[in-house]
């Protein structure tokens, strides 16, 4: 899951993305509206967790792009503003929640489940091909049966490679769904991410081979 963070208070900015990250989740931080919309319009996110106090404006006020963007896309407010007339506010808004601070992290992971657990669309949780399973709405991956264990960029690369099956997913596009903007990108590092997801796939005997496609990308398939 790609959350997009908006909020200009970095020592906070920067305990919420390590600790998002260390659930799985794939984090980019915009300190202002300016930020946060060039974001939105280079990356495809999943959920919005939304400061309203920001150094350019009201965070509300990015509530309407980020949906022409994204339809459907959930935003959380997160705002120190706690009064009940502020929380009417952002949900009027168009915010699907409103998270005042300072606020418990393990709230805030409770309420992202809960989103993540709405069914805004008709989506499907569990990818198959042969005899793997994704579970998107937790990131959990079994092969017949038997739970198997990936690192979270891992995890990601065979995410959008299950949603593609039997299509060549471009390199560019495996690299935005596996790193944020802050991270540093080798030429290779791909690469090794698909050589230890290929070798383990073959251990576990799942049925399913990871083709390159020579200067475009890869494609997953189930072997014959």
């Amino acid at each position: 899951m790609r959350i997009l963070l908006v909020e200009d208070e970095l020592q906070l900015a920067d305990m919420l993305c390590a600790t998002l990250e260390k659930e799985l989740f794939i984090v980019d931080h915009a300190h202002s509206l300016a930020t946060a919309q060039e974001a939105a319009t280079l990356a495809s996110y999943e959920l919005v967790l939304l400061d309203r106090s920001l150094p350019d404006g009201d965070g509300l006020s990015l509530v309407p792009y980020l949906r022409k963007q994204h339809p459907g896309l959930p935003i959380i407010v997160l705002s120190a503003r706690s009064q009940v007339c502020d929380r009417v506010v952002g949900l009027d808004k168009g915010a699907d929640d409103y998270l005042v601070k300072p606020f418990s992290l393990d709230e805030m992971f409770a309420r992202i489940r809960a989103i993540r657990r709405r069914p805004v669309d008709m989506a499907v949780e569990n990818i198959r091909a042969a005899s793997l399973i994704f579970d998107l709405s937790n990131d959990e991956v079994t092969v017949s049966g038997k739970r198997l264990e990936l690192p979270r960029r891992e995890l990601r690369v065979l995410a959008a490679l299950m949603k593609r099956r039997g299509r060549t997913v471009l390199r560019e596009s495996l690299e935005q769904a596996v790193y944020g903007f802050n991270d540093e990108i080798q030429s290779n590092t791909l690469d090794s991410h698909i050589s230890r997801l290929r070798r383990k796939l073959g251990e576990a005997e799942a049925g399913i081979e990871i083709h390159a496609i020579r200067g475009v990308g890869y494609l997953l398939r189930e072997t014959l």
